[in-house]
């Protein structure tokens, strides 16, 4: 817990002061632990949307404008580390908003769901009733967030500094707003016209309302929260350490 406080099974009195070997092995173990915790970014949850990024680039539904965007995002994120933001120290920077935040987890939860789970959701359905080409307009943004999260768990690694991982939503974020307008754009130029009937008439107003559900909620998320509060808290931090390390 935070703030040092534990539950009352870990309280204890010594039996005796432990040696130096002792000490030698609990740092060696913690530095271990540290480290396979700062490598282990290839989690379940990134494998997965890696599998929707690669499966919607082949699909066809993807331009090659937002592939070569992604590859760009891989080749830029380590050129900034290398020459603007190099990581303050061996170890990773800490969370901005803590280890554990509630509401920033619901927030994250709710984002999941509107830009990630529907929407493939929608896409999906869309393919096994064969109207390809009714759902594409949604994939360009799927693709786009899956290959974010993908990112963000490599910027997460502990090889890169704090403002590359504030650097990674935000580049996606904006370049992400563009899809989703195209993609609102496009659901709005179908319309309601006599041959739309039973699912297709379904499927439309699931596409508008979807994609007027993303454009709100990562226009907010961009201008409401990335911006003004996460980018200056994160390099408050990273300057601080910087200046801390260079006064030591």
């Amino acid at each position: 817990m935070s703030g040092g406080i534990g539950s009352t099974s870990d309280v204890s009195f010594p039996r005796e002061p432990p040696n130096e070997s002792e000490i030698s092995n609990a740092a060696m173990k913690t530095t271990k632990k540290a480290t396979s915790s700062r490598r282990s970014f290839f989690t379940f949850r990134h494998l997965n949307v890696l599998a929707v990024a690669i499966l919607l680039s082949a699909s066809g539904m993807v331009s090659a404008e937002d592939i070569a965007f992604v590859l760009f995002s891989v080749i830029y994120i380590y050129f900034l580390s290398k020459v603007a933001f190099p990581p303050t120290s061996s170890r990773s920077d800490p969370p901005v908003f803590g280890e554990k935040n509630t509401i920033l987890g619901i927030y994250v939860l709710v984002a999941a769901v509107i830009g990630l789970l529907l929407p493939i959701a929608y896409i999906l359905e869309g393919i096994f009733e064969g109207e390809k080409d009714e759902i594409k307009a949604a994939a360009p943004h799927v693709f786009l967030l899956a290959s974010q999260v993908f990112m963000e768990g490599l910027s997460f690694s502990g090889e890169f500094s704090l403002p590359i991982r504030v650097f990674v939503p935000v580049f996606y974020n904006s370049k992400r707003i563009f899809t989703i307008v195209e993609w609102l754009r496009s659901e709005i130029s179908k319309g309601v016209s006599v041959e739309y009937g039973g699912r297709s008439a379904w499927r439309l107003y699931v596409g508008t309302g979807l994609a007027v559900a993303n454009m709100g909620f990562w226009c907010f998320n961009l201008f409401g929260f990335l911006l003004p509060v996460f980018l200056p808290k994160a390099f408050k931090i990273y300057y601080y350490h910087s200046i801390t390390k260079i006064k030591d």
